[in-house]
């Protein structure tokens, strides 16, 4: 699925980005996404359920995600390049999944699902018009009771990434931009180590949907 992005100079960045680098190159790189598939096997939702892995890039989620026996993924990014690299990795094991070129900002979707999973996207969107649209997006696109799964760069983050500005978090201040009808259900902290060596403070939380 393909759907028009009007920000053209964002998918341009990101674009370059997948473009210049390799996937283990890139400082949000994980070999294993322990963290957020802990997370999204606590949810509980069946093996069935639709999950879907916001700006999902190179990451290896959705390869572990099938391995676990999930039957039912989408990939969402804004860079083709990246959608494109995953789809080779896993060969014929692609057409289990649903691929979607959006900016996630402008994403109309035909259908809810039970999991929201973004790691390293919503930190990006400093724009409060971006971000009001981004929460309107999820709100609508959630099932009743469904689960929002967010690693972002929590208090001690660092302030830029891939040359861009981008917005710290506490676990609190997520829950307020959320609103009263999302109720955390876990939060922790992970300090990311880079390929490079650094050091990234995430900020991992669990949020469920319950109107």
């Amino acid at each position: 699925m393909k759907i028009r992005c009007p920000n053209a100079s964002r998918k341009s960045h990101w674009e370059r980005v997948h473009a210049s680098r390799e996937t283990d190159e890139v400082s949000w790189y994980q070999p294993i996404p322990a963290k957020s598939l802990a997370l999204i096997r606590q949810t509980g939702v069946p093996l069935t359920a639709p999950i879907l892995d916001v700006g999902s890039g190179t990451s290896a989620l959705v390869d572990h995600l099938l391995q676990a026996g999930y039957r039912d993924v989408s990939a969402l990014d804004i860079a083709s390049s990246a959608l494109a690299e995953v789809r080779d990795r896993l060969g014929a094991k692609s057409s289990q999944i649903t691929w979607i070129e959006a900016d996630i900002t402008e994403f109309e979707s035909s259908r809810s699902y039970s999991v929201w999973h973004d790691r390293a996207v919503f930190h990006f969107l400093t724009n409060p018009v971006d971000r009001k649209r981004y929460l309107d997006i999820l709100s609508t696109t959630l099932q009743a009771q469904g689960y929002f799964v967010l690693a972002t760069f929590g208090p001690d983050g660092p302030t830029r990434c891939s040359g861009l500005e981008i917005q710290r978090y506490s676990v609190e201040q997520v829950s307020a931009l959320l609103g009263p009808d999302f109720r955390l259900r876990t939060n922790e902290i992970e300090e990311h180590r880079t390929p490079s060596g650094m050091t990234q403070q995430f900020l991992y939380g669990c949020w469920q949907l319950e109107t």
